[in-house]
């Protein structure tokens, strides 16, 4: 008999989630004049707290805090001083990052190994990172004397919530700007919890602002005139309309959208390896990640083999409370977004792809989906042209390193790619013809905050991380 896993859940008690959360503007949390909403928790459909929206009043005021902050103190203050804010906001994080990484699983459903070992440290990592550039602007390689551009609006989605605020809101501060940001509407609790953090860094009134809402009030801030930078982070069809809106203004503007994933296996790939990378590309947060992933492109000599052996570790997996630190494979992040997957999987099986997933108990309430695989996909089936944003792979296969390029940027995105195989050679010819702002060689997810991430095409523009990322902040 095999053993099973004892549960082994994380203590909720770690976390403190008040009735309901204002907007948190000039150091101080505020009631909203929007129609409040509910943040619920995806394992179980229960309420979380209550949500207060932005209405265009309130945006108006909490740009006007953010330039006031900007023009009277973050924007004079030396890059010195201004790391110091951010070093204290670094070491906070990791010193509450328990609470975060239980709070974040609560409130977006992602296992809480995820989110404690993965997001928390690499949310302190940013904070770190982009303070030691503060005060060495002038060595970044964007001239003698760069300036902050004023007012950054940043717009953020709902798979890494406290994640992408760190890579919006730490080289904004570092460069010298000051922020309005809006969490999703379905994952707020994180976004809060760091104006909090901000307080407790003593940071100056008006630096960091939090406006929470659904998509009008994102609309609201990303078109305010006041604003000099716009970031989002989300949805292709939502980045067209910001960009069409930013269109004829003085607005700098960086788009980070979706993204179908080329995760390419030449025969001579270590398989053992090349089967964690898979599932590491597309079953690591539940598949609700921008690059994931979510093509795999298998040399026809190895493919059997490899799909043996990836069903085998498929079976593995263990989906269940998010809390628990044995699972593997959460809760989708909301009843729409299930819906979705579950409606793109439909269709591949109308399309004539072979559908297969393992054995698998899901829990009865909460949104859930089972890690899942295509085979028999072609190009022209939309399961491998659209992007599902969960836990679903479309497989297909090659022959020739050409076909392999060809396949792979046979796409409408270009946001990253995977390529395993033992020859050093055949890895630099394929990141050569790729078109991917990043390009994994035997290894999948990883990211640094010393290194640019960014796309192509129709996955957007601009480059976060690394020195690039301080160009988007700057007026160069």
């Amino acid at each position: 008999m095999d053993f099973e896993y004892a549960p082994a859940p994380e203590s909720r008690a770690v976390v403190d989630i008040r009735p309901s959360y204002g907007l948190f503007v000039d150091g101080e949390f505020r009631d909203g004049h929007g129609e409040p909403f509910k943040s619920i928790d995806p394992s179980n459909e229960e309420p979380l707290a209550e949500i207060a929206a932005a209405d265009a009043a309130d945006v108006d005021r909490a740009v006007a805090a953010a330039r006031r902050a900007h023009d009277k103190v973050w924007g004079p203050m030396s890059g010195r001083e201004r790391a110091k804010y951010l070093y204290r906001i670094a070491r906070i994080i990791q010193e509450r990052s328990r609470e975060l990484a239980v709070l974040e699983s609560i409130d977006n459903g992602k296992p809480i190994r995820e989110s404690r070992d993965v997001d928390l440290p690499l949310v302190a990592a940013h904070f770190f990172y982009y303070a030691g550039w503060a005060d060495k602007l002038t060595h970044a390689g964007f001239g003698p004397d760069p300036r902050p551009l004023g007012v950054a609006g940043q717009v953020i989605p709902w798979n890494f919530p406290l994640l992408m605020l760190a890579w919006k809101i730490a080289p904004a501060l570092a460069c010298g700007n000051t922020v309005v940001l809006k969490p999703a509407e379905t994952t707020p609790l994180t976004a809060l919890a760091f104006a909090e953090i901000c307080r407790q860094a003593d940071l100056p009134p008006g630096v960091v602002n939090i406006i929470t809402g659904a998509g009008e009030t994102g609309r609201l801030l990303v078109e305010h005139a006041g604003i000099d930078k716009v970031a989002f982070t989300g949805s292709t069809e939502v980045g067209k309309q910001i960009a069409r809106a930013a269109a004829g203004t003085d607005k700098k503007l960086t788009l980070e959208l979706g993204g179908k994933a080329a995760n390419v296996i030449f025969d001579d790939a270590p398989l053992d390896q090349a089967v964690e990378g898979i599932v590491n590309g597309i079953f690591f947060n539940q598949g609700h990640v921008c690059c994931a992933g979510s093509r795999l492109l298998v040399q026809e000599s190895v493919a059997e083999e490899l799909l043996d052996q990836l069903k085998r570790r498929m079976a593995t997996l263990r989906v269940g409370d998010p809390l628990d630190k044995n699972t593997d494979i959460g809760a989708i992040n909301s009843g729409a977004q299930l819906e979705k997957i579950r409606m793109l999987s439909e269709i591949g099986e109308q399309e004539g792809a072979g559908r297969w997933s393992p054995p698998c108990e899901l829990p009865q309430r909460g949104f859930w989906f089972a890690p899942t695989i295509f085979t028999d996909v072609a190009q022209s089936h939309r399961i491998a042209r659209e992007e599902i944003f969960g836990p679903v792979l479309s497989v297909l296969t090659f022959r020739t390193p050409a076909e392999a390029v060809e396949k792979a940027n046979n796409t409408p995105y270009g946001l990253s790619a995977g390529v395993w195989t033992e020859k050093g050679s055949r890895i630099l010819w394929m990141a050569e013809r790729l078109r991917a702002g990043v390009v994994w060689a035997n290894t999948f997810n990883k990211f640094d905050p010393a290194s640019p991430f960014g796309g192509y095409k129709e996955s957007g523009y601009g480059r976060e991380g690394g020195r690039h990322g301080l160009e988007a902040y700057l007026d160069v």
